[in-house]
């Protein structure tokens, strides 16, 4: 039997309602045939996130420890093997795809060393740097066939915009989010064509292993692929490990790691405030996010 945590369990049915439920319901079974089907067994106690149940597993035929990776196929997820593919034929910095299960959607990954997230390193700017250069490299690698793309979610953004943004309570937050609209709308003419992660923050970066000949490496997992331009990625390692006094050195720092027009990457960043409130105001919410309106106003010199 495999724990599945109460956390899991609460998040999947409050975010997927009953097919959640039925998901968690299943993951004791899919795990079991999985284990016996790759050969793997458990070595570990379980782990996990928003959407996935990670067992840490050992290869039976050849004693490499690797992770099992559970998770709901959905239009964020379906591409992940895809970019995986990608990334390392590319040598691209990005955890190894060892196998793939199209039907659930179960990934069998590399192990990597979960006690070494980039959000732990002690020096924050130095986190910003290490972040800076797994994403450009990346963002160098163009995004295969069939992936979403960002000009697609430009559109459904600026569409969802008149009706969303009237939700909002605060006239201020109203206005804000107008201007990362109007911000967008100047740049969604080319969206770009590189491989996206989408969710590069400091908790997607671990340390690699010395046994699998990693060490001392800081390797990306579990991204949301998207076909885009690297101004998009930029979001998340400004709101995760939040600084205000910090967000216009973060943004110099990745722009010039990955060697960005500034402009553009600042309305595509503003594109992700736009996005995470379209999104709270979908779900009820009346204000931005704090920070998330702190960025944008930053960002926009105000």
């Amino acid at each position: 039997m495999i724990e599945i945590p109460d956390e899991l369990a609460a998040t999947q049915s409050r975010f997927n309602g009953a097919a959640g439920r039925a998901f968690v319901a299943a993951l004791p079974d899919l795990a079991a045939r999985l284990l016996e089907r790759w050969g793997l067994r458990p070595d570990g106690p379980s782990m996990y996130g928003m959407c996935a149940l990670v067992l840490p597993v050992v290869r039976e035929a050849d004693g490499r420890p690797a992770a099992l990776k559970l998770q709901a196929v959905d239009e964020e997820t379906a591409g992940e093997p895809v970019a995986l593919r990608a990334w390392s034929a590319a040598g691209a910095g990005a955890v190894e795809l060892l196998d793939h299960d199209p039907e659930s959607g179960a990934l069998l990954l590399e192990r990597l060393d979960e006690r070494r997230p980039l959000s732990g390193e002690s020096d924050v700017r130095e986190a910003v740097k290490a972040l800076g250069s797994v994403l450009a490299r990346l963002v160098a690698v163009p995004a295969p066939e069939g992936l979403p793309t960002l000009g697609g979610v430009a559109e459904r953004m600026l569409a969802e915009v008149p009706e969303r943004v009237g939700l909002l309570a605060d006239a201020a937050d109203r206005r804000l989010l107008a201007d990362c609209a109007a911000a967008v709308r100047e740049v969604a003419g080319e969206p770009g064509d590189r491989l996206l992660h989408w969710d590069l923050h400091y908790d997607n970066i671990l340390a690699g292993r010395a046994d699998a000949g990693r060490a001392g490496e800081w390797i990306a997992l579990d991204p949301k692929p998207l076909a885009g331009d690297p101004g998009f990625e930029l979001f998340p390692a400004l709101d995760n490990l939040f600084d205000a006094a910090e967000v216009v050195w973060r943004f110099d720092a990745l722009t010039e790691a990955l060697g960005l027009d500034r402009e553009r990457a600042r309305a595509w960043t503003l594109g992700r405030v736009l996005q995470n409130g379209l999104w709270g105001a979908e779900e009820g919410e009346v204000r931005l996010a704090p920070d998330h309106a702190e960025i944008a106003r930053r960002l926009l010199g105000r």
